[in-house]
């Protein structure tokens, strides 16, 4: 299968389908919860929860790197552009997660004002404060070089797929010898949030959140390689399987969860073996390490407080952190009270279990960063059309809600 229609071939898919039909016990459930926004917006956007049995659930995890953001994190990039008046480059999927005092960075933006467009009118005052939606980190250390006389902050998010092109903005930042550029480091990392969730299955608040396997990452594994789960796999008996993106690989890998449940295995194995090996990108992990360190505690949305979860800038790279050089802290700042993106990305409540979701929250009007971001679930649900699943929550086999 070397092309992509092959991965979305209609027939092979309905051969999948009835292969997990048959696989799939009457006297059990099962729940399998993916760990990635690419794998919720595939499973949506193809339909693929209506292929498949009602004993099989899939449930959707913290997989967006910008919904688990708290809005702690959001504030501190919004201070960094209206109070220290730096140019604040970003991707575009932040600009729009609701921030406190009715802020959001492209709110934030327009308070700024001044257009957009160029750079000398992309949202800058006078005394050079501004915020710049980028598409890559090389376009903030380019908006750096252009202009010395401005200090340029890049806002880094994402798991461990984009945390490389990070590391290696920093060095080559250093390399050129820049004095006002560096960088606001909100990288996460993905076996801390397995980990929690499996460690912590009941949550007084919700409910207690059944799961039988996973649908391991795709982009994140490419880097870490498929040895990290299976710690997972080993201590908590629990199976893995890597899938990559198109419909027929997660309809592979839910087959593949199956047949490992039925047969009492809790193994890691690797679907999307084109693109994904047991050591991962040695090079990219190298430089990972060399300019991060494991910061000892972080803040998650849905999660709470997670330890050696996420990463920061190293010693010897100091002169690049925006946290150090322009001493913003962070503070935390509760939810929206109708906002349920915590208990979504727990997976302990579907998108539309939340009482705004379609109405009040929508993509247009996001009250939620799982609404705001292109990978968040309740995004994903609401541009497809996934209103309904074919079995609540309440009916599936072994799910307690909490009253």
């Amino acid at each position: 299968m070397r092309f992509i229609d092959e991965f979305r071939d209609g027939e092979l898919g309905r051969g999948l389908a009835a292969a997990i039909r048959q696989a799939a016990r009457a006297d059990r459930g099962y729940s399998f919860m993916e760990f990635c926004g690419g794998h919720t917006h595939a499973i949506a956007r193809y339909g693929l929860s209506d292929l498949l049995p009602p004993s099989v659930r899939l449930i959707h995890g913290p997989g967006c790197p910008v919904c688990v953001l708290p809005i702690g994190r959001i504030d501190m990039a919004i201070r960094l552009a209206l109070e220290a008046g730096v140019t604040l480059c970003s991707y575009g999927d932040p600009m729009r997660v609701p921030a406190s005092a009715s802020l959001s960075l492209i709110k934030a933006k327009a308070k700024l004002g001044r257009g957009v467009g160029s750079v000398e009118t992309a949202g800058s005052t006078a005394a050079g404060g501004g915020i710049r939606m980028i598409y890559s980190p090389a376009d903030a250390l380019a908006l750096a070089q252009r202009h010395p006389e401005r200090q340029v902050v890049f806002f880094a998010i994402g798991f461990e797929t984009t945390t490389p092109p990070t590391a290696l903005l920093i060095k080559q930042a250093q390399a050129l010898g820049l004095r006002n550029f560096s960088v606001l480091c909100c990288h996460v990392l993905t076996p801390s949030a397995i980990a929690s969730i499996l460690e912590a299955p009941e949550v007084r608040r919700w409910g207690t959140l059944p799961l039988d396997g996973f649908i391991g990452p795709a982009h994140v594994s490419t880097i870490i390689g498929t040895r990290p789960y299976e710690f997972f796999a080993e201590e908590y008996r629990k199976p893995v399987v890597i899938a990559g993106f198109e419909p027929l690989d997660v309809m592979q890998a839910i087959l593949m969860l199956i047949k490992q449940v039925n047969a009492g295995q809790a193994l890691v194995e690797n679907e999307f073996s084109r693109a994904v090996s047991r050591d991962g990108n040695r090079k990219a992990q190298q430089l990972v390490c060399e300019v991060f360190e494991l910061r000892r505690s972080f803040a998650w949305r849905g999660l709470g407080e997670l330890p050696y979860s996420a990463l920061r800038i190293r010693q010897e790279f100091a002169e690049f952190d925006a946290e150090r050089r322009f001493a913003v802290a962070y503070q935390a700042v509760e939810d929206h009270p109708a906002c349920e993106c915590g208990a979504v990305l727990r997976g302990v409540k579907r998108p539309q279990d939340c009482r705004i979701f379609g109405s009040v929250c929508t993509p247009e009007n996001p009250v939620g960063a799982c609404m705001a971001s292109s990978e968040g679930a309740c995004a994903a649900h609401y541009s497809f059309g996934r209103f309904v699943d074919v079995a609540a929550v309440s009916e599936t086999p072994g799910f307690v809600v909490a009253p």
